[in-house]
């Protein structure tokens, strides 16, 4: 027989801030001493959230997770809890429900008993159960209200089906941990469904995948868009205990009439309704010019190649009232050829061409150099960083002018923010499907080189 196929044991997006060491294995061995295994993905997954810096401090302060149902999300929050346990930590385990939180306090019970860790103390009243362990270690199992968790110190909080937690909650629970020598809370879910009444787990998610958070650590499993519901390849991709928990046929039997119910369920999809672009419709139209500008500058061009098999091609020059004006030129199939861009690159003889893309850059690169053409660069990662940091910075400044070009305010107004590195970087990424973000990236290399590059000063010639 051949080898058992099973689900992505890595997630499809994380953000992971870098680390040398973790207590990753350690939690894992107390886990294990209850004669179950754990997974490729939870040790994985657990050796992120127990790292440590060279303090001994959480490396993540605050890290959520999300992951589709039945694959075992609720083993990572109980291996961390034993091991919080077994060091002595105070732990507030909260969740949505009450059957939820009974329902932890049973699984946990089990699981030290298992390990042959010592129970002192424990009571399993709906919505207040309570567990002490040998060694002072403790937790609490609550409801969530508005007013849980006030007066309370815990060193670990735990915030159960984080995709129905609410901003009033946060207000309440937040603080709980604020007098711990080394806190750490734990955000534990499933993408929300359109009538989950949870703000705060949507809103970490997004900050922290574009780089907006500190000390904060995400990953999932998830499908990017909607995806066919009978794509078992999709499965695999989302689903890394697929093939070990559950089977394909199981995953089979739970198709319904309702695919986007099943895309969120059991592909990881988040749903985005009611999201703003990271820039709107009104702050790209308020720099629209009606009026063609007067340039003054040289002209600089910017080649982003496609994950999607696209080419975009964008401009930009310096205007007599020291703006910078952008356009798109086009953006065609990379299938189709380069022709087009060399030909314009030899009509209009531009200062500097960026190019970006692994699946094109060095070839348009060799391409230009056979045209006698030798002013492209090809961008560091730093530099696509500092190159989106820039056009932000312009449109705040509002150094920009542009046409109105129909498909460049629709990509422009559609557009969200996508981390890039570990330290904060961004890019942008396209919220709806059928929108080409290489149309903006296009216009962003043309303004970085735009505004990075000085003018040339003529020399002044004296005759006598």
């Amino acid at each position: 027989m051949g080898e058992v196929r099973k689900g992505r044991q890595t997630p499809t997006q994380s953000v992971v801030l870098p680390y040398s060491s973790t207590y990753g294995a350690e939690a894992i061995d107390i886990y294990n001493s209850t004669g179950r295994t754990a997974q490729e993905w939870q040790e994985l997954l657990l050796s992120d959230i127990l790292a440590v810096n060279e303090e001994g401090l959480w490396v993540h302060t605050k890290f959520g997770y999300s992951v589709p149902r039945r694959n075992g999300k609720n083993e990572i929050v109980a291996i961390r809890e034993m091991y919080g346990l077994k060091k002595g930590e105070r732990i507030l385990h909260t969740a949505h429900r009450t059957t939820t939180t009974h329902s932890a306090w049973e699984r946990l019970s089990n699981l030290l008993k298992k390990a042959n860790i010592e129970v002192v103390s424990s009571y399993k009243a709906f919505g207040k159960e309570h567990l002490e362990v040998a060694g002072g270690g403790i937790i609490e199992f609550r409801t969530r209200t508005s007013k849980g968790g006030l007066g309370e110190g815990f060193d670990l909080l735990i915030i159960d089906e984080a995709q129905e937690y609410q901003d009033d909650q946060e207000s309440a629970l937040k603080y709980v941990v604020t007098d711990s020598k080394n806190p750490q809370t734990i955000f534990c879910g499933t993408p929300p469904t359109p009538v989950s009444s949870g703000t705060v787990f949507t809103k970490f998610r997004k900050a922290t995948l574009e780089g907006q958070t500190v000390n904060s650590g995400w990953a999932e499993w998830s499908v990017p868009e909607q995806t066919d519901i009978r794509d078992i390849d999709a499965w695999y991709e989302t689903n890394p205990s697929l093939g070990t928990v559950f089977t394909e046929r199981s995953v089979t039997d739970e198709i319904g009439s309702d695919p986007i119910d099943f895309n969120i369920q059991r592909l990881g999809l988040w749903i985005r309704y009611n999201q703003k672009s990271a820039i709107s419709a009104t702050e790209w139209n308020e720099l629209k010019t009606d009026i063609p500008p007067e340039l003054t500058g040289d002209l600089f061009v910017g080649i982003k190649y496609s994950k999607d098999g696209n080419a975009a091609m964008g401009v930009a020059s310096k205007t007599k009232d020291g703006k910078i004006f952008l356009e798109c030129i086009d953006c065609r199939e990379v299938r189709a050829g380069d022709t087009w861009i060399l030909a314009y690159l030899k009509n209009w003889k531009a200062r500097k061409v960026i190019i970006d893309g692994a699946s094109g850059q060095q070839l348009m690169e060799n391409e230009m150099k056979d045209c006698g053409i030798k002013n492209s660069h090809l961008p560091t990662v730093k530099e696509i960083i500092a190159a989106n940091a820039s056009f932000e910075q312009g449109l705040y400044q509002k150094n920009i002018i542009h046409s109105g070009q129909p498909s460049l305010v629709q990509v422009v107004s559609n557009c969200e923010k996508r981390t890039i590195g570990t330290n904060g970087g961004f890019g942008y990424k396209a919220m709806k499907e059928e929108m080409e973000i290489a149309l903006l990236d296009s216009i962003i290399l043309a303004y970085w080189a735009c505004s990075e590059t000085k003018t040339k000063k003529r020399k002044q010639r004296v005759s006598c």
